[in-house]
């Protein structure tokens, strides 16, 4: 049975990752906890796949635009990708998660990190584009470790709390690549790297039989179309706009989730 709730919680987060590439997880999982009190493990469990699968439909929508830099994705996978899965052997060789109750503040203090980052783009790309101009040599050498660590980061993140690949991960981007990505570039690649780390990191909680499948189900049914019409509208609206709207919004649930 379809529930409307997760239909229309869905299609609002489709909407926004698709002209943000932002707000997949940051998002969905503190709407599932503090609105329809969701048990934090099975909201990770399930925004993992939610995640995965909405993406997926948007990547492809970005991908025939030619904005994905391949280059920069498989950086991150090399960080990302090994420590999802090395939580997944985590959880499926038997770690109580369920039991840890700090996972809802550690979802509100990378909710919390995401928020403020988002805020403080503009500048941090300023400051990362004046260094990349000053030492363009020494800033393209350390390009390839920092972007694979960053990953590993991510890896974690999205492994331990579902939140972090789009917002973070957007974040990093910009201060590591300032000339590279422009807006529309930074929401295709960001959209491409979530795929294959959600899908490692939900393969723990799929096997620990964590996901809500009826709940996936109605949530998808929201998000697919959403994301097709929210890529699709991608760099003609005020994205920018968004992401401080949005910023906002997971600030306040941040302070909520920590209280």
């Amino acid at each position: 049975m379809i529930d409307l709730s997760y239909t229309v919680a869905g299609a609002l987060t489709g909407f926004v990752v698709g002209i943000t590439g932002v707000g997949g997880g940051a998002l969905m999982t503190p709407i599932l906890v503090l609105f329809f009190g969701v048990a934090p493990t099975t909201a990770i469990a399930t925004d993992l796949w939610f995640a995965a699968i909405t993406k997926l439909v948007g990547a492809r929508i970005h991908q025939r635009s030619g904005k994905v830099d391949w280059q920069v994705v498989r950086r991150l996978w090399w960080g990302s990708l090994p420590v999802a899965l090395a939580v997944v052997a985590w959880v499926s060789l038997g770690a109580k998660i369920h039991k840890f109750d700090w996972l809802t503040a550690a979802i509100g203090v990378v909710v919390g990190i995401t928020a403020l980052g988002m805020l403080a783009a503009p500048k941090l790309q300023a400051a990362a584009l004046h260094r990349r101009l000053d030492h363009p040599l020494k800033f393209k050498a350390w390009q390839p470790g920092l972007t694979i660590t960053g990953g590993a980061i991510l890896g974690l993140c999205v492994a331990l709390t579902s939140v972090g690949a789009g917002a973070l991960g957007s974040i990093m981007l910009l201060y590591l690549y300032p000339l590279r990505m422009t807006p529309h570039k930074l929401v295709a690649t960001d959209i491409v790297h979530a795929i294959p780390l959600a899908i490692a990191a939900g393969l723990g909680y799929l096997f620990a039989g964590m996901v809500n499948w009826p709940m996936l189900h109605s949530l998808l049914i929201g998000s697919v179309p959403a994301i097709v019409l929210g890529s699709l509208l991608a760099g003609k609206l005020p994205g920018r706009a968004i992401q401080i709207a949005l910023a906002v919004v997971l600030l306040v649930t941040a302070v909520k989730l920590l209280a």
